[in-house]
């Protein structure tokens, strides 16, 4: 789902009172580190993930590798937390969805 700027907008306010529940350490990222994200936001649709300071990957480094191989959204980078978006498959988690697809 391309997103709009409005659409990237409310999810960022949306955002803002949540927690980042992932994190990259000093091991970096993997498939199997992607799929639990994306298991995540299967259920949630809206995460951060946050890149501790002892990590040797960089945001855009961890973007372009989201991006690469899965169908996430990330919607704004913050220093070293990522905001993360995707539509659920499952119709009864679909709440912040349907209201981006309303904007």
């Amino acid at each position: 789902m391309n997103l709009r700027g409005k659409q990237k907008r409310f999810l960022r306010s949306k955002a803002h009172g949540l927690n980042p529940i992932f994190q990259v350490g000093k091991d970096g990222f993997s498939e199997i580190w992607l799929e639990e994200v994306d298991k995540a936001l299967d259920r949630r649709e809206l995460i951060k993930v946050n890149i501790l300071q002892n990590s040797l990957v960089e945001t855009d480094e961890l973007k372009a590798f989201i991006e690469e191989n899965s169908s996430i959204n990330v919607v704004q980078i913050i220093g070293n937390v990522l905001v993360l978006f995707k539509v659920s498959s499952s119709q009864k988690h679909r709440q912040i969805s349907d209201e981006v697809k309303s904007i």
